[in-house]
């Protein structure tokens, strides 16, 4: 029953997190969703990118390639460095911080299940989860700082 539970975790809920990311961004005025909207534009992009990057700079195969076992959940053996779900959903968690601190709160916690459901599905390190936490944190933070400054 527990690895079902984080086969979920591992599999499908940064779909649940996205959605609820979403119908948030809905309720929001008008103008607050152009700046949503906005700063989304601007850094998923930059995060994609600074996560190609890193990819390319380190290589780190996956626990199961490794260790030459099963995971939880099918895998292609190739870089998990760093872990895209959780890029993925670190990124949507870090954005709602910045305009809504209490329903990001829910978003962080659940994006940390996801990355450790990824680690305990056996298709990443720790190491790839906490590189794609920062990742988005780092960008997103640079690009909301310039975007005060430019303001």
């Amino acid at each position: 029953m527990i690895n079902l539970i984080f086969i979920f975790g591992a599999k499908y809920l940064y779909l649940g997190i996205i959605i609820i990311a979403f119908i948030w961004f809905l309720s929001q005025n008008n103008s607050r969703k152009r700046e949503i909207l906005l700063l989304s534009c601007i850094c998923l992009p930059l995060i994609f990118i600074a996560s190609e990057i890193a990819g390319r700079l380190y290589y780190n195969p996956q626990p199961f390639v490794v260790g030459n076992f099963e995971p939880l959940i099918p895998h292609q053996a190739d870089n998990g460095f760093p872990s895209q779900h959780t890029l993925l959903v670190s990124a949507v968690s870090a954005i709602v911080f910045l305009f809504n601190r209490r329903l990001s709160l829910l978003l962080w916690f659940l994006t940390l299940f996801v990355g450790f459901s990824r680690v305990y599905a056996g298709v990443h390190h720790i190491i790839d989860v906490i590189a794609s936490i920062f990742i988005s944190i780092i960008v997103i933070t640079l690009t909301h700082c310039f975007w005060k400054i430019k303001k």
